[in-house]
């Protein structure tokens, strides 16, 4: 391994962009607003009609595999949410005007740089550390998890750089896994400065969202189109151009990156305990007892066994609709298909999360239209691409063999037609993700060999997404790509996501 992986580049921080925010754009700009009615009112009955067929019956958290279940393990759905938590913030906008995204401004800056974990620094915030480690919270217990610690809180509140890193049990978790993974870090390398701490656990963030991350839910065909010699190359971009500082794309932000909605599952198992199988959202006939909502500490034995998230070890595939099954008890859960389907917990969200409109799916193609998203029709013209047939454009579960359950809707059957060759462009991403699948081998005994029917992003929203992350890492000087494109980690290029959270429980060698 060259010598150059680890020594941290000069001048890191000095080549830092001087913004402290960035700004939302668009990516197509001349392209017209979708409509889905005459006026107001109809255009809202209207989508609020496809966002009913987005969502599916009711279906609770399960041990066992799924057949909604990706080859893609559950952690990557949290992971992509502690990433837009990164890249952006928009704590002004609102859903119920008409709205300009030249006029919005993104609070988080437009790169990777990790500002939703590290704040304004130890200077500014030093609450939020002990020396030039973070400060952690309270030891939790898990029927067999030997070592977590919940995030440092004051009154419930979490003391972290972005406070929406603490609105779901799964996410508040990982913030804590990084604010460990830094603190190993410092560790390691106990003679080097917080700013060259700061940047080792970036480059090795940034080299997991771009050899891991993308993909797993970027087809293989689109991110092969960005590379020259096997690297990624940024007179590539074909789409995403900025003038002096990256921006943050509404077609981005409001569409393209809400895939990890519909791979949400359920509820998810937390640990070895019987009773640690638990909704995302509370039952509202039981509530606060069995659900994974945030803003607050983490309960009596809710410690979390990461071996359920990632694939740290090689474990049981497990028994499908055997619930007695202890093989399903401790299995590797995973994420939902990318497909044009969210779960049941999604159409009505708790009052403390939102209201009016309390859908997610209607919340999401509200805003689209607020914004005057194009479709994703035009999108994929402008994009030289052949757009999908209404015939392609399926609302519903990508099952291998959809049920009586899984009902399969057409697009041009909704609302009479009115989005017959006129689809919101995050429903036409989602089912885009159908027509784009790969079989994964997934690491468990007794899956099956031909491995899992995985749908990934394709050359629609695969693009967009792929071209704004690299597009933000190409325009931030202190990037990897911009500081050193053929930069590695020590362990060497097979380093991804369960690497990450190996280092940060104590596990592995040193990383330098």
């Amino acid at each position: 391994m060259s010598s150059r992986h680890s020594v941290v580049p000069r001048g890191l921080n000095a080549t830092r962009s001087p913004l402290s925010q960035g700004r939302f754009g668009r990516m197509f700009r001349t392209l017209t607003p979708a409509k889905f009615g005459p006026n107001d009112a109809d255009n809202v009955a209207n989508l609020s009609a496809l966002a009913d067929k987005m969502v599916a019956d009711f279906d609770g958290p399960k041990d066992g595999p799924d057949a909604e279940e990706s080859g893609i393990p559950a952690l990557y759905t949290y992971f992509g949410q502690f990433i837009d938590h990164d890249i952006t913030f928009d704590p002004v906008s609102s859903l119920t005007k008409q709205q300009d995204p030249d006029g919005l401004v993104d609070f988080r800056t437009p790169s990777l740089d990790l500002d939703n974990l590290y704040g304004r620094g130890p200077n500014d915030q030093p609450y939020m550390y002990d020396g030039i480690k973070f400060r952690l919270g309270e030891k939790l217990t898990g029927a067999g998890v030997p070592d977590a610690s919940d995030l440092p809180r004051f009154k419930g509140r979490a003391l972290i750089g972005d406070p929406r890193n603490d609105e779901n049990s799964i996410v508040s978790q990982f913030q804590a896994l990084m604010l460990r993974f830094h603190k190993r870090m410092v560790d390691d390398n106990d003679s080097l400065s917080f700013e060259d701490v700061q940047q080792r656990v970036r480059f090795h963030y940034q080299y997991v969202v771009l050899n891991d991350f993308l993909p797993r839910i970027v087809h293989a065909s689109v991110l092969d189109e960005l590379r020259t010699a096997g690297q990624y190359d940024r007179s590539k971009l074909a789409h995403y151009h900025w003038k002096t500082y990256p921006f943050m794309p509404v077609e981005f932000s409001v569409a393209a990156y809400r895939l990890g909605h519909s791979m949400i599952r359920p509820g998810y198992g937390l640990n070895d305990a019987d009773n640690m199988l638990l909704q995302i959202f509370p039952d509202p006939h039981n509530p606060d007892k069995n659900a994974l909502t945030g803003f607050r500490a983490m309960g009596p034995g809710r410690a979390m066994d990461w071996g359920r998230f990632i694939d740290l070890d090689t474990r049981p595939y497990g028994v499908e609709d055997d619930d007695t099954n202890p093989d399903n008890k401790k299995r590797l859960q995973f994420a939902y298909r990318i497909d044009a389907s969210l779960v049941d917990p999604l159409r009505k969200l708790p009052p403390e999360v939102a209201s009016n409109p309390s859908s997610l799916a209607l919340r999401n193609l509200e805003r689209s239209w607020r914004l005057g998203l194009p479709s994703g029709q035009a999108v994929a013209k402008a994009m030289n691409l052949t757009p999908l047939t209404d015939d392609q454009i399926i609302i519903g579960k990508a099952v291998d063999e959809p049920g009586a359950g899984d009902p399969q809707t057409g697009i041009a059957t909704i609302a009479n037609g009115v989005f017959a060759g006129n689809c919101p462009l995050w429903t036409y991403i989602l089912a885009e993700a159908r027509q784009f699948q790969t079989a994964v081998t997934i690491p468990a005994t007794g899956a099956p060999a031909t491995g899992i029917n995985t749908p990934q992003l394709g050359p629609v929203g695969g693009r967009i997404v792929a071209e704004v992350f690299l597009g933000m890492m190409f325009g931030d000087n202190s990037s990897v790509l911009s500081l050193d494109p053929q930069w590695t980690p020590v362990t060497g290029s097979s380093f991804a996501l369960k690497d990450l959270v190996a280092y940060a429980l104590g596990q592995g060698d040193p990383l330098h």
